[in-house]
């Protein structure tokens, strides 16, 4: 993946870091023309530190937790 595929994917992310890696690629793909497997999201996220360490958790569940 180039620097610039690289730089898009870390700003998609960021932007709504809920996505999935399949709806990553598949905006990626719709918005810039880059062909990416979701595999390849992932190991990307991976790489440049943009991978969540924990899951998201919604304030509900965060208030059943407590």
């Amino acid at each position: 993946m180039t620097e610039q595929g690289q730089r898009m994917l870390k700003r998609t992310v960021r932007r709504s870091r809920q996505l999935s890696a399949e709806s990553v690629a598949k905006d990626l793909q719709t918005k810039c023309g880059l062909q990416i497997s979701t595999t390849t999201v992932c190991r990307e996220l991976y790489g440049v530190d943009a991978a969540a360490s924990k899951p998201y958790i919604t304030k509900c569940n965060a208030k059943c937790r407590m």
